[in-house]
């Protein structure tokens, strides 16, 4: 004698196998609900590189190969201009977010063609550093102590690169459609970004410029 399994859904209707396994009643979700998640889960993998990279600097920040070290190569007061361009842009960008409130498309745009400027700056003098390191030998490949500080602040600037790409995007698409939610969606997220890199670059400018001139 053989058993036969007996299937419980075999003889439902399929709007009944519906309502057994889905949410019929789902409630509405308002557009753009999930973008601050993501990007916050975005900024927290974000956090995971520069962690990684920091720990490399640690590990190897000492290491220079019979080679230049941190006193014979960094300038301690142009890297402090370059700390002062971008901490005003975090200022400027939170007088673009203050314009945004008050619903001032025009005050949006100035604030944030101002942070752009910072932003530019910032990027001008750091790549003016590199080449003047590179000019004096002072290449990623001269040593671990280089290699490290090459990736971390390189790596950085980058990310300062990208934010200004997106944040002329966002002049542009606030001088087209105005100051739509989507729009106040994505200023939020470029807010958080941006203030973010310079949370990193206080720790950059403190951990690699500062405790190495010590």
């Amino acid at each position: 004698m053989t058993a036969t399994t007996v299937n419980p859904t075999h003889d439902l209707s399929q709007a009944q196998l519906q309502a057994a396994f889905y949410d019929l009643d789902e409630h509405d979700h308002p557009e753009g609900g999930s973008t601050m998640l993501g990007f916050w889960m975005y900024l927290m993998s974000d956090c995971l590189i520069f962690a990684m990279l920091f720990a490399a600097y640690g590990v190897l920040g000492g290491n220079f190969a019979a080679g230049p070290g941190p006193k014979d190569l960094f300038e301690l007061p142009l890297v402090a201009l370059n700390t002062a361009m971008l901490l005003f842009s975090s200022i400027t960008y939170g007088f673009a977010m203050l314009a945004m409130e008050k619903g001032s498309k025009g005050a949006v745009q100035l604030w944030l063609l101002v942070t752009a400027a910072f932003g530019i700056a910032f990027l001008a003098i750091e790549m003016y550093e590199f080449y003047h390191l590179i000019h004096e030998g002072a290449t990623p490949m001269r040593s671990g102590f280089l290699t490290a500080f090459f990736s971390l602040v390189g790596t950085h600037g980058l990310h300062v690169t990208f934010g200004l790409i997106w944040l002329f995007t966002l002049v542009v698409q606030v001088g087209t459609k105005g100051l739509i939610p989507a729009n106040r969606r994505r200023l939020m997220c470029l807010s958080l970004f941006w203030h973010f890199l310079d949370v990193i670059w206080i720790g950059v400018f403190t951990f690699v410029y500062l405790m190495g001139m010590l």
